[in-house]
């Protein structure tokens, strides 16, 4: 008898249930959200999922959804192609994807068979995720949009990377992923592991673990599914053996309703015995479809089933028929079938002998090799796993090479790079395989390595280039395409180097980009020579790399290569700007950016957009780099470089520059895009960046990105260093004068470079340090401690050396010190004076005029010195309005710690309007100076040192200690202490 399994009402799951409709919420009020659906196979997560989609459906969603298949990592972005080809008949959806070829390359009829050029920065991968992040964007903006992935656990490389990246990058578009995957599948090495670890520590991603239904839930479930009435006793063996997985149980009721009763008992308790009890109750025609379909995978194309079945059209459709009304196979639109369940799939082919299996795999091989479904995206990677399983090495081979050209073309390096290390493994097993592929050994691994270089392996594209390196050089005879082979091989190896950011990588560097270049020929003009003088000149040091990209330009324009002739531009552009030629460099990397534009080259293109903003920030020219970082940023996304490298870079300049003008609430929306929980260099470069609007903001991200951020520092050091210099800040602020001390010192210890010594970038954790050391001293000086206090001026006197060689920048005379750099300078010029105590308004006056108005939170930071020094010196009105100032900016920029220490200054002056405290009915009879005097006394100071805080009289101070133990009651200062302990006044921030 056939169980009819209702559709109707979901029973057991409303938990479940109601944290998914949850994220519908939160999609609809403009958040974007993600789940993970995880439980054993059969247990009801795709039930779970469709539940939702049609609730969502209902509310007016797009949903889009789509499966992985068993495949491996064969087919890149499969469930992807799954869920486009499944919506684009609505309009919305047609009408984006019609406007990003990338997309539509995945659907069957997108007739775009464009190749791969790899010599122009394999960036497919990228353009392929900011193509997705742009359709959910663009179909959000419409409506709510809910993307669902099934089957996580046989997904390829590429969409996981796709799955982690639109959950970073999605924020605050209406868009809600739903992932599933089998826990039972997670074997310690699955590469589905580390994405769950990962995802589940994002804020908007939640975890919905499917545990196997109660038994009140599953035997509702049971009794509703029945054609008639069950016995308790049934009931109760189905429930035991089925252990609370709903899909079991269904399949031990199909199989116990209307058979033998005798045979009931005799069903396999395994799974698969189960599954092939139900296969064996349909006829020899409908397994024999069964049998081809499970061949065919996960999806089975009808035309390809029927073809590999041997049946006659009329006996086929009667035997499919048979299957599908058996619940054995589901339709799957107007294309084919798919098995009601990947488990029972499986089990009819376990079940399959070697030779049935070999030559339905065969059979296969020979249904794809048809070439006009080869142009179908996915199908040599199929015909390649299809050929090696019926042990054609031959026509495996072909296919590898084939899938991995698709691969490549789609954006999919990691599958790319998969498939031609295949290709390469069967070479020698080929008769003719130059002749096969279409292409040398050599040309093979090289597009082997880009690919693994471009799916972020360096380590694997490095020891393979060195690799054909040594096989080239072996090989006897010089014929042409050998050497722009082995020139393209050397050019690469010496870019890939350059990424690994290691000096013995470096000098190897320089080495193969020397080497490559004498064994180019320069004569005829080819883009080979000039790209490999080009990475050359990427290679060398300021002063020896302008003849060189020169060189390259040269080159580069008499081989008519208009992208290498940008890349020229923009190490020549570079070069001007580190030589102090600023109005040359712009004018160069405008040039640059213009023309790499015009030749389609992303990479360089965002390269060019990289430097030129740098140029205009040092200029302190804020509008300009930030318009160019921004034009560049949008690029990067839309292209889906992001992550790239530049793609990268022009990201965090344009928060920088945004940070330098004020306009903080835009500075935090793109901060808060960079991932805190971190799990690559480039995430943690990124993080870093943030710091600088969490720490001036005092934002409780500080900690957290500190801890993810940290074991990526000994792998990038300018991480580790910009890190470590805000942090010295954000101690500072906190009045942990020695902790900032450390953390500064480490930054600058880091920029340290022999022979040459500190560059520019040293002066910023130079001053910071040097605030610390002047506070110490101030403290020290006090107390009455001198010893301490010329030890801290010694180590400030120290450090102000060290910024001032930082400034002096003697590894490129020529430089010239930017209005930021200047300002940062004349700080710590001001904190040694505030170090020896002599805090001169002059002096912070002079901040102010290097800085100038533009870097709008500097400024207020000066300002706020400034009125401390005015005070010292008696000039109450000046110190008043510079105070008001910088607290009208430390309120507009939400600059938390700069307003308590303004509002410090202001009790401790008595300028300003800073807001009073509660500190208790026990102290309601203290006059607030006398509250700021009670603090001092907890905090262990003497009359001395609490008149030095206060810029009050010893005298004054004393007098003040005295009425507040009065009034208070307290016979010493320890109990007074105590009492402003218990009243919580300690606790309030200072």
């Amino acid at each position: 008898m056939v169980l009819q399994v209702s559709a109707g009402r979901m029973v057991g799951r409303d938990d479940e249930l109601g944290r998914l409709l949850a994220l519908l919420d939160d999609a609809e009020a403009g958040r974007s959200v993600a789940a993970l659906v995880s439980g054993d196979a059969g247990v009801g997560k795709s039930r779970l999922v469709r539940e939702v989609a049609q609730l969502a459906a209902g509310r007016g969603f797009t949903v889009l959804s789509g499966q992985c298949a068993e495949l491996g990592d064969s087919v890149p972005y499969l469930p992807l192609a799954d869920a486009l080809r499944g919506a684009a008949q609505s309009t919305g959806v047609r009408d984006a994807l019609s406007s990003r070829p990338a997309l539509s390359r995945l659907l069957p009829d997108s007739g775009d068979g464009r190749p791969a050029d790899e010599d122009r920065s394999g960036l497919a991968r990228q353009q392929m995720f900011g193509a997705v992040l742009g359709l959910l964007t663009e179909l959000a903006a419409g409506a709510p949009v809910l993307l669902v992935l099934e089957d996580l656990h046989w997904a390829d490389a590429s969409t996981r990377d796709l799955v982690t990246f639109l959950s970073r990058m999605l924020h605050r578009e209406r868009v809600v992923l739903i992932g599933t995957y089998r826990t039972d599948d997670l074997h310690r090495r699955h590469p589905l592991r580390p994405l769950v670890a990962e995802l589940q520590r994002l804020p908007g991603v939640i975890s919905v673990d499917l545990a196997p239904l109660e038994p009140s839930a599953l035997a509702e479930h049971l009794t509703a599914a029945a054609p008639g009435r069950l016995g308790a006793t049934e009931l109760n063996d189905i429930m035991a053996r089925a252990e609370g997985n709903a899909y079991y149980a269904e399949e031990l009721l199909a199989a116990s309703v209307g058979g033998d009763p005798a045979e009931r008992r005799a069903l396999p308790a395994g799974l698969a015995a189960l599954l092939l009890n139900r296969v064996e109750q349909v006829s020899d025609a409908a397994q024999r479809v069964l049998r081809a379909a499970a061949v065919a995978g996960r999806r089975a194309d009808d035309e390809l089933v029927r073809a590999a079945s041997g049946l006659a059209a009329a006996e086929y459709e009667g035997a499919v028929r048979e299957a599908v009304t058996h619940q054995l196979l589901v339709p799957d639109g107007t294309e084919g079938y798919v098995f009601r369940h990947a488990l029972l799939r499986e089990a009819v082919y376990a079940d399959l002998l070697p030779g049935e299996r070999t030559r339905l795999h065969a059979t296969m091989s020979s249904l794809l090799s048809d070439e006009q479904r080869l142009m179908v995206p996915g199908t040599a990677a199929e015909l390649a796993q299809h050929c090696l399983a019926s042990h054609d090495i031959p026509g495996a081979f072909a296919a590898s090479v084939r899938a991995g050209q698709e691969a490549e073309r789609l954006g999919a390096p990691a599958e790319a790079h998969r498939h031609f290390d295949q290709a390469l493994a069967l070479w020698e097993r080929v008769a003719e395989p130059e002749k096969t592929a279409g292409m040398a050994r050599g040309k093979l691994g090289l597009l082997s390595a880009t690919n693994a270089a471009d799916s972020g392996d360096y380590e694997h594209a490095v020891h393979l280039l060195r690799r054909l390196r040594q096989v080239l050089a072996a090989q006897p005879g010089n014929r042409p395409e050998d050497v722009s082979l082995a020139s393209r091989i050397g050019e690469r190896l010496a870019s890939y180097l350059l990424l690994m950011d290691d000096r013995i990588a470096y000098t190897e560097a320089v080495e193969v980009a020397r080497a490559t270049v004498d064994a180019t020929p320069a004569d005829p003009p080819t883009w080979q020579y000039a790209r490999a003088v080009s990475t050359y000149a990427n290679t060398l040091p300021i002063e020896d790399a302008r003849e060189w990209a020169e060189r390259a330009f040269s080159a580069a324009r008499a081989a008519d290569a208009l992208w290498i002739q940008a890349d020229a531009l923009v190490t020549l552009g570079f070069i001007s700007n580190r030589e102090g030629r600023n109005d040359e460099a712009i004018e160069l990397l405008t040039r640059a950016h213009k023309q790499a534009r015009e030749a389609k080259v992303l990479g360089v293109e965002l390269r060019a957009a990289y430097h030129l903003a740098q140029a205009h920030l040092e200029l302190g020219d804020l509008a300009i780099g930030a318009a160019v970082a921004h034009e560049g940023t949008q690029r990067a996304n839309q292209t889906g470089l992001n992550m790239a490298p530049y793609g990268l870079d022009v990201q965090h300049l344009h928060f920088q520059c945004h940070f330098a003008d004020g306009k903080w609430d835009h500075a935090q929306e793109i901060a808060d895009g960079f991932a805190v929980r971190v799990t690559s260099i480039p995430e943690a470069f990124l993080s870093s960046m943030a710091l600088f609007i969490d720490v001036a903001r005092g934002n409780p991200a500080v900690a957290e990105r500190r801890a993810w951020i940290e074991p990526f520092w000994s792998a990038h050091g300018f991480d580790e260093f910009t890190a470590r210099s805000l942090l010295a800040e954000h101690a500072l602020w906190q009045g942990d004068t020695r902790h900032a001390v450390a953390e500064a010192q480490a930054a600058i210890d880091l920029i340290f470079l022999p022979p040459w010594g500190y560059s520019p970038s040293v002066i910023r954790p130079a001053a910071v340090a040097l605030s610390a050391r002047a506070d110490r001293a101030l403290q020290a000086r006090a107390a009455g401690d001198d010893e301490t206090a010329n030890a801290e001026l010694a180590a400030a006197g120290e450090l102000r050396q060290i910024a001032r060689e930082g400034a002096a920048y003697a590894r490129r005379p020529k430089f010239i010190l930017g209005p930021e750099g200047r300002g940062w300078l004349a700080r710590a010029e001001a904190e040694y004076l505030r170090a020896r105590g002599e805090n001169d308004p002059q002096a912070w006056q002079t901040v102010l005029e290097q800085f100038g108005p533009d870097y709008v939170y500097e400024v207020a930071r000066t300002r706020w010195r400034l009125a401390e020094a005015l005070a010292e010196a008696g000039r109450r009105d000046e110190a008043a309005e510079q105070w008001r100032q910088a607290a009208h900016t430390a309120d507009k920029l939400k600059a938390r710690p700069l307003r308590r220490a303004l509002d410090d200054l202001a009790r401790r002056a008595r300028i300003g309007t800073a807001e009073p405290r509660a500190d208790g009915k026990v102290l309601g009879s203290l006059t607030a100076r006398e509250r700021e005097v009670l603090r001092l006394i907890a905090a262990g100071h003497s009359n001395r040192e609490i008149a030095s805080v206060l810029f009050i009289a010893p005298k004054t101070a004393s007098v003040h200690v005295s009425n507040i133990l009065g009034k208070l009651g307290a016979a010493s200062r320890t109990e007074a202490a105590a009492i402003a302990h218990r009243e919580g006044l300690i606790s309030e921030p200072s």
